[in-house]
């Protein structure tokens, strides 16, 4: 009786050995495919930056204004809180330090923005509706501020809205001296 206790004990025992083993070499093959991946995705191959840098270097607008300023919006995402967040890049290509200053806007509530995208605003020319900057409770832009730019310096930079309706597929994007610029909103996640 002793003896069948004791082999099944051992039979138990080894087999719980064999399936702890089994488990632990899984983890081993799941973390060589990610190293793979990995390299793979840095490397360009993989999908999962691909599209991120599409959308990076995909130029809805660019336009040029006073300064040498050149404005690039590379996105216009309209998200399911009824927010329209637009963003891209900003070059200063004139011949000296640029300041956004007047970005900022003329509104009285504005002026404690500093240089930033708290002037900018789009137009829905469809619903002739125009839409300001979205604020948080201190009046503060919900926008990047900028600090100077050098010659040949580029910064990026993003402003929210609020959403305009789903009709409204295209809509211009103002900034003070810029001319207009015509954008394509796609649907966020």
């Amino acid at each position: 009786m002793r003896a069948r206790r004791a082999l099944t004990v051992v039979a138990i025992t080894t087999g719980l050995v064999l399936t702890v083993a089994g488990c632990g070499g899984g983890d081993d093959g799941g973390k060589k495919k990610t190293d793979t991946q990995s390299t793979t995705s840095s490397k360009g191959g993989g999908n999962k930056e691909e599209p991120e840098e599409q959308a990076e270097d995909k130029v809805l607008a660019e336009v040029t204004g006073g300064e040498g300023v050149t404005l690039t919006i590379n996105s216009a995402v309209r998200d399911q809180g009824g927010f329209l967040t637009v963003s891209g890049k900003v070059r200063n290509g004139g011949s000296g330090r640029w300041v956004a200053n007047s970005w900022r806007g003329e509104e009285q509530e504005l002026q404690r923005n500093a240089a930033s995208m708290a002037g900018a605003s789009i137009v829905d020319k469809a619903g002739k509706k125009r839409y300001l900057i979205l604020r948080d409770t201190e009046g503060r832009c919900l926008c990047t501020t900028f600090t100077p730019f050098k010659q040949g310096e580029e910064k990026t930079w993003y402003a929210q809205f609020p959403a305009p309706p789903d009709s409204a597929t295209n809509v211009t994007f103002q900034i003070a001296d810029m001319p207009p610029a015509t954008i394509e909103i796609s649907e966020g996640e």
